[in-house]
């Protein structure tokens, strides 16, 4: 197996992005972006696998990992064009404030239909909006490690699945044939939907694989003996405490007779003295 990484491998990479000033603004490390203030609690951290050529990463990145050694550690400056774009002081836009929900205040994140972009300023009643990326105009530097080439084909197809959905999945192969068990609850999900037959198209694509089967797949829950015993609960022991509250019950009904029956003696006695 050749050790160069070439287009259309799958690899796995770690790397931390900095700006020109060496502010950190991303990074695959957790504890790195703990310390540096970008961290994001929903993000899923750690290593990632892209395949090289297919824009899974910024386009300066992307090409830097293209004929490097399995195990290279090193940096690579990427210039505006082949990160964020350049910065286009006309991809603005004054926008009507009724058409937000709420009253919009410089620097909110703001979606108008497919566009996402950033409140400039509030003028009256109109927003100016900013549509340029937040990273726009900005050289970043990357410090990237390639862990290691993935060739395993259940690796790849799992692979693809993250990249385009974010979730994991179980495979299974026989022959060209893979079948996808993908997690439960996730059919009427519209992000996993679209990113789903991004991944299938993908796997058709990209492995050797001509048939797709996906399962999502449910299972009765039937306690076993062996829970059972573990929890303590083996059918003697639900026996023996149906037989204790039983008996409970009995001795509470044997009480409330022997009360009643006090009780209507009492009236008894009383009614002869009257």
């Amino acid at each position: 197996m050749s050790m160069t990484v070439q287009k259309g491998d799958f690899v796995r990479i770690s790397y931390t992005a900095k700006l020109e000033d060496g502010t950190v603004i991303d990074s695959t490390d957790e504890d790195v972006a703990k310390e540096h203030g970008v961290y994001e609690e929903h993000a899923k951290y750690g290593d990632i696998v892209v395949v090289v050529g297919e824009g899974h990463v910024i386009k300066g990145l992307d090409e830097a990992l293209e004929g490097k050694e399995v195990g290279f550690k090193g940096s690579v400056e990427v210039p505006p064009e082949k990160a964020f774009g350049e910065y286009d002081p006309e991809n603005k836009e004054v926008i009507s404030i009724s058409r937000f929900k709420e009253r919009p205040e410089p620097g909110t994140r703001v979606r108008v239909g497919e566009r996402v972009g950033i409140i400039e300023r509030v003028i009256g009643r109109r927003a100016v909006v900013d549509f340029n990326h937040p990273l726009a105009g900005k050289t970043i530097t990357f410090d990237f490690e390639i862990k290691e080439k993935i060739e395993s084909p259940k690796e790849k197809i799992k692979s693809i699945f993250m990249i385009h959905t974010g979730r994991e999945v179980s495979v299974g192969l026989d022959g060209k044939k893979a079948v996808i068990e993908v997690p439960r609850g996730l059919s009427l999900d519209q992000a996993f939907l679209l990113g789903k037959y991004a991944a299938v198209n993908d796997i058709f694509r990209l492995t050797d694989v001509e048939e797709i089967e996906l399962v999502e797949k449910f299972e009765k829950k039937v306690e076993t003996a062996e829970a059972a015993e573990e929890t303590g609960e083996t059918e003697e022991t639900k026996e023996a405490e149906r037989k204790k509250e039983e008996e409970k019950k009995s001795e509470e009904v044997t009480d409330g007779e022997e009360e009643v029956s006090e009780e209507e003696e009492g009236k008894g006695e009383q009614t002869e003295e009257s």
